[in-house]
């Protein structure tokens, strides 16, 4: 969507994976977090380079946090959670995919992770979504069409036994932990199969979860909300 708010974009969304967005703020159980609200004052970091970065600053207008509260640290990815085990950080942002590593690295330090989904406190839209070029679907779309049908088959087979997954993606990556793999898994199920897809299908873009998607986006990076037309990113072909 950025891309295209800046020029035209040779691509096509062809369905969207994550219906839920995946930030989250990591803090510990017993702490003074309990809702983004409670982050004014506190010390949380953050990836130098992240996605998260950019809609931040929305999250915490949205929850009438004012930005300069808190005090936000810009820090490599590896060193967050050692750093809110240590006691040295109030909460972190990552995803809610990296909750099984933080939880056993912060067990590790006698500390129960916390787990803050920042779209239980405003940010909505889609996020992980295929994508095609349009060479690609014009030239080519016996291709996509196989590609499409496969991936969902394989998504929701994983959804069904995240350990089988697991077991798979260790044949082809043998130094993989399939453990600890199945859980990390296992946390992305919620952002795939929740009320969203219930409500609209899996695989499927609605017109009114597409313009929340490109509010957020447009206000986080400053373009006119009719900079463009979201379902013009969309190749609606490959649905079904």
């Amino acid at each position: 969507m950025t891309a295209e708010a800046e020029g035209d974009v040779p691509v096509k969304a062809l369905f969207p994976v994550y219906t839920k967005q995946p930030d989250a703020i990591f803090t510990v159980e017993g702490g003074e977090i309990e809702s983004i609200a409670d982050l004014a004052g506190k010390r949380i970091a953050t990836a130098t380079f992240s996605s998260s970065n950019a809609t931040w600053p929305l999250l915490l207008q949205v929850n009438e946090v004012a930005e300069d509260s808190v005090e936000l640290i810009k820090a490599e990815p590896a060193s967050l959670i050692p750093m809110l085990a240590a006691g040295r950080l109030d909460g972190t942002v990552n995803w809610v995919t990296l909750a099984p590593m933080a939880e056993t690295m912060l067990e590790e330090a006698g500390k129960k992770l916390k787990v803050l989904e920042w779209s239980a406190f405003g940010l909505d839209g889609y996020g992980l979504t295929t994508i095609a070029s349009d060479r690609m679907i014009a030239e080519r779309p016996e291709v996509v069409k196989a590609f499409v049908d496969a991936y969902k088959e394989a998504i929701l087979a994983a959804n069904s036994d995240p350990a089988a997954a697991a077991a798979a993606l260790k044949v082809h990556v043998p130094e993989t932990d399939p453990e600890l793999a199945a859980k990390v898994y296992a946390a992305s199920v919620p952002l795939i199969d929740n009320a969203v897809t219930e409500a609209d299908g899996y695989g499927v873009f609605t017109e009114a979860r597409m313009a929340e998607t490109w509010k957020w986006v447009a206000k986080s990076q400053g373009y006119a909300i009719d900079a463009i037309d979201p379902m013009a990113l969309i190749d609606l072909s490959f649905e079904k």
